[in-house]
Protein backbone atom coordinates (compact mmCIF):
# COMPACT_ATOMS: atom_id res chain seq x y z
CA UNK A 1 0.00 0.00 0.00
CA UNK A 2 2.01 2.88 -1.33
CA UNK A 3 -0.38 5.51 0.03
CA UNK A 4 0.81 5.09 3.63
CA UNK A 5 4.38 5.44 2.41
CA UNK A 6 3.47 8.67 0.64
CA UNK A 7 1.94 10.07 3.84
CA UNK A 8 5.05 9.08 5.81
CA UNK A 9 7.26 10.60 3.13
CA UNK A 10 5.52 13.97 3.41
CA UNK A 11 5.92 13.90 7.19
CA UNK A 12 9.59 12.96 6.86
CA UNK A 13 10.49 15.42 4.10
CA UNK A 14 8.29 18.40 4.97
CA UNK A 15 7.86 18.10 8.73
CA UNK A 16 5.12 19.15 11.09
CA UNK A 17 5.51 22.88 10.54
CA UNK A 18 4.92 22.69 6.79
CA UNK A 19 2.00 20.32 7.18
CA UNK A 20 0.39 22.65 9.70
CA UNK A 21 1.20 26.01 8.08
CA UNK A 22 1.89 25.60 4.36
CA UNK A 23 -1.36 25.34 2.41
CA UNK A 24 0.12 23.47 -0.56
CA UNK A 25 1.88 20.92 1.66
CA UNK A 26 -1.21 20.51 3.82
CA UNK A 27 -3.45 19.93 0.80
CA UNK A 28 -1.04 17.33 -0.59
CA UNK A 29 -0.84 15.64 2.82
CA UNK A 30 -4.64 15.54 3.14
CA UNK A 31 -5.01 14.17 -0.39
CA UNK A 32 -2.62 11.30 0.37
CA UNK A 33 -4.27 10.70 3.73
CA UNK A 34 -7.62 10.49 1.92
CA UNK A 35 -6.15 7.78 -0.31
CA UNK A 36 -5.20 5.83 2.83
CA UNK A 37 -8.71 6.22 4.19
CA UNK A 38 -10.26 5.05 0.90
CA UNK A 39 -8.03 1.98 0.86
CA UNK A 40 -8.86 1.29 4.51
CA UNK A 41 -12.58 1.55 3.75
CA UNK A 42 -12.23 -0.78 0.75
CA UNK A 43 -10.49 -3.38 2.93
CA UNK A 44 -13.28 -3.20 5.50
CA UNK A 45 -15.90 -3.66 2.78
CA UNK A 46 -13.98 -6.48 1.12
CA UNK A 47 -13.77 -8.47 4.37
CA UNK A 48 -17.20 -7.50 5.74
CA UNK A 49 -15.76 -5.69 8.75
CA UNK A 50 -18.34 -3.48 10.38
CA UNK A 51 -17.43 -0.20 12.06
CA UNK A 52 -18.73 -1.67 15.32
CA UNK A 53 -16.51 -4.74 15.03
CA UNK A 54 -13.46 -2.62 14.32
CA UNK A 55 -14.32 -0.22 17.14
CA UNK A 56 -14.46 -3.08 19.64
CA UNK A 57 -11.10 -4.47 18.59
CA UNK A 58 -9.60 -0.98 18.52
CA UNK A 59 -10.76 -0.25 22.07
CA UNK A 60 -9.39 -3.58 23.32
CA UNK A 61 -6.03 -2.83 21.71
CA UNK A 62 -6.05 0.74 23.00
CA UNK A 63 -6.74 -0.40 26.55
CA UNK A 64 -3.97 -3.00 26.31
CA UNK A 65 -1.53 -0.36 25.09
CA UNK A 66 -2.52 2.04 27.88
CA UNK A 67 -1.77 -0.66 30.46
CA UNK A 68 1.75 -1.04 29.04
CA UNK A 69 2.48 2.66 29.53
Amino acid sequence: MIEVGEVADIIKKKGDNHIMNDEETRNHFLEELSDVLMYFNDVMLCYSISPEELKNVYLQKHNKNIECW
